[in-house]
């Protein structure tokens, strides 16, 4: 038994993402929705592209690292409860041109993701090819924590007064996640409902949550049923004492793919085309050339799954 079967293991593998937490060179905890899969071993499987590479470029710094499945949006399960994955993870230099290796990972993908499918088309190659050069990152479970659903008021409070930076995303969004460290510094998540002050944001944290002052962000993330439309925005900042609560003092707001519209989306296309070749680049690489034939089948292989 692994520790990860202390979970309920049939509502993890209903999430369609989780919130993945990183340490930045500078010790900040650094949040980003992401889709994951459990293996066979007790393991989970994340990956990530070169155009996002910076996840495993932290990895490779400090493995600590944790999930947390708090959104079920798409899963199925109307009132899922949440679970916190704490361990350590490792992420090889190899870059993966193919699904050898992760085909149960491209596999699931193609499956809750119909829209990428179209991504293996000639036409999309071109404009899409960072996107299947990726990094595979191995989290190794060393604490497991089961929380129940988290219940979201109707609205979002409103400023105490003045609207602190990150106000207008945060108020889109009934709850956000904190990222934050503990006292060996090491990343921690918990999902609350932020209230916003003059000065940043109060925020309850659970009892087994033990963050303490320093760096931390709140996360807000959404996707679609077949995980489309997705828009994700990271507040970053200080968490201090308040009182009996908490209250995250911002200090940035990180869009890495814009607010949605469509000038953004072409933005963050000619992004990743440039950040895949710094990438490549700095490690003296060719471009690899992508096996699109193993993406291809196995697209059509979920396509045909949708008919049977």
């Amino acid at each position: 038994m692994t520790i990860l079967e202390t979970a309920p293991l049939d509502v993890l593998d209903a999430y369609r993402t989780c919130e993945f937490v990183t340490l930045g060179r500078d010790g900040a905890p650094l949040a980003w929705p992401t889709a994951t899969l459990r293996q066979k071993d007790g393991t989970l499987l994340v990956t990530t592209s070169l155009a996002f590479a910076q996840k495993a470029l932290n990895v490779r710094r400090d493995g600590r690292v944790a999930l947390l499945f708090s959104d079920p949006t798409g899963s199925g399960l109307a009132h899922a409860q949440q679970i916190f994955v704490g361990g350590h993870a490792e992420c090889a230099d190899d870059i993966m041109t193919g699904t050898q290796g992760a085909e149960d990972y491209w596999r699931m993908l193609f499956e809750r993701q119909p829209h990428s499918r179209a991504y293996v088309s000639v036409p999309m190659r071109r404009l899409m090819s960072w996107y299947y050069l990726r990094l595979l990152i191995t989290v190794t479970p060393e604490q497991v924590i089961v929380r129940p659903p988290l219940d979201s008021p109707a609205s979002t409070p409103p400023a105490v007064s003045g609207t602190p930076l990150g106000h207008t995303r945060l108020a889109e969004f009934p709850s956000a996640v904190l990222a934050a460290l503990d006292a060996a510094g090491a990343p921690v998540l918990a999902r609350t409902v932020p209230r916003a002050t003059a000065a940043g944001y109060l925020v309850d944290v659970p009892a087994d949550c033990a963050v303490t002052p320093g760096q931390a962000s709140l996360l807000v993330h959404r996707h679609d049923e077949l995980l489309n439309n997705m828009t994700n925005t990271l507040v970053r900042g200080e968490l201090r004492r308040a009182g009996e609560s908490w209250e995250l003092v911002p200090a940035k707001v990180v869009e890495p793919m814009g607010s949605g519209r469509l000038k953004d989306a072409v933005r963050v296309l000619r992004q990743t085309r440039r950040a895949s070749d710094r990438y490549l680049e700095r490690r003296g690489l060719a471009r690899p050339d992508v096996r699109w034939h193993e993406f291809k089948a196995l697209a059509a292989a979920a396509r045909k799954g949708d008919s049977a």
